[in-house]
């Protein structure tokens, strides 16, 4: 039995099993094999290696990178057209877009990288269409934005989530709080804070034991956690966390309390992208959600350069990050950095490497 075999019998024991407190452990074993067997058929086989110009990887360019995702003909190559310099191709079928087309968002003195990718249809995580090679490429985005139909019904987007899910891909979520480490000896040993509502230590054991991980420490720090969550740490090197944006386009084809509704949901955005509208809310959007921050230099006795920023994230806005940014020569000889602005206390303040930067920050880097 190969393994898409495997996946479709668990999928289906799944389905007919009822879900009650006596049938939770079993599962939960279910799941752990389901997830191992989904990571197997998304490894690339033994030997095996991509066709030269077959690959969708694009080099990673720019302060940011944005994935389109969406079904075929939604309108994300209409859209990459729209908000940057690329012209992917655009027509009324399926699949047009048959590789990655890469352009670049010019905002606010950043350079963000747009992806658009080819059209994602249901099943891709199992090898249909060439979704694999797509959902692999969106795990290095920064932000995914979802492009969506907004006179089609709302299952597509369940669809789309269900489809990046099963590939690794989770959205608009936080990693689990669980401990997970692999030893060489002492057997499993399982703590948790507080009394976990929906994962027992046998649970843990025996999937550890379906992965062949004979000794672990597990620590669960949070009593919500679920059997999905545990599965996820012990496949984090295959699990990305990414932001997500739902852009529902084609507004001008349904009714203004339709639109009212979809806008309202959170994390999502409305467009037509043949009428031009919503488009520069959408760029304010995009930006906002990638938490970019513009910082601005100056070399002493000249006035700073406000024409082409530096471009942090908030996750990393310390002077260290900054030098990082700039040169990384400049840690190694950096004495101390000058910073006027919302951080510094008083303008300039005296700062280290640790001082936490605000967005339009003026920082001057003073080395040995």
């Amino acid at each position: 039995m190969g393994i898409l075999e495997k996946i479709q019998s668990i999928q289906e024991e799944l389905a007919r099993t009822q879900k009650n407190k006596a049938t939770e452990y079993h599962i939960g074993l279910l799941k752990g094999k389901l997830a191992r067997y989904r990571q197997q058929l998304l490894e690339p086989a033994p030997g095996s290696s991509s066709s030269p110009g077959q690959g969708f990887e694009v080099q990673k360019s720019g302060d940011a990178r944005v994935a389109l995702i969406g079904f075929p003909s939604v309108g994300k190559s209409s859209l990459l057209s729209k908000i940057t310099k690329t012209k992917s191709e655009i027509a009324n079928y399926a699949f047009t877009t048959l590789t990655s087309v890469p352009g670049v968002l010019e905002k606010n003195g950043a350079e963000i990288q747009i992806l658009d990718l080819p059209g994602i249809i249901q099943g891709a995580s199992e090898g249909k269409g060439r979704g694999r090679q797509v959902v692999s490429t969106a795990k290095t985005a920064d932000l995914v934005l979802m492009i969506l139909d907004a006179t089609k019904p709302d299952d597509q987007r369940q669809i789309l989530e269900r489809e990046l899910e099963a590939v690794g891909i989770r959205l608009n979520k936080e990693p689990p709080n669980i401990h997970f480490k692999v030893k060489t000896t002492g057997g499993v040993k399982y703590n948790a804070l507080t009394p976990a509502k929906y994962l027992e230590e046998k649970l843990v054991v025996n999937i550890l034991r379906d992965y062949k991980i004979h000794n672990a420490d597990v620590l669960v720090r949070d009593e919500n956690v679920t059997v999905e969550d545990f599965i996820d740490v012990i496949n984090a090197s295959h699990r990305s966390y990414i932001k997500c944006l739902y852009c529902y386009n084609k507004i001008d084809a349904v009714s203004l309390e339709e639109v009212d509704r979809i806008a309202r949901q959170p994390n999502s955005t409305v467009i037509s992208v043949s009428e031009d509208l919503g488009i520069e809310d959408l760029v304010d959007r995009i930006w906002d959600d990638l938490d970019m921050l513009r910082i601005y230099t100056k070399k002493k006795g000249f006035a700073p350069d406000f024409v082409g920023p530096t471009v942090v994230r908030k996750s990393k806005n310390s002077i260290e990050d900054v030098c990082d940014m700039i040169h990384r020569e400049f840690k190694n000889h950096f004495k101390y950095a000058l910073v006027w602005g919302v951080s510094a206390k008083h303008s300039p303040q005296k700062c280290g490497l640790s001082h936490r930067v605000c967005d339009e920050d003026v920082v001057s880097i003073v080395t040995k």
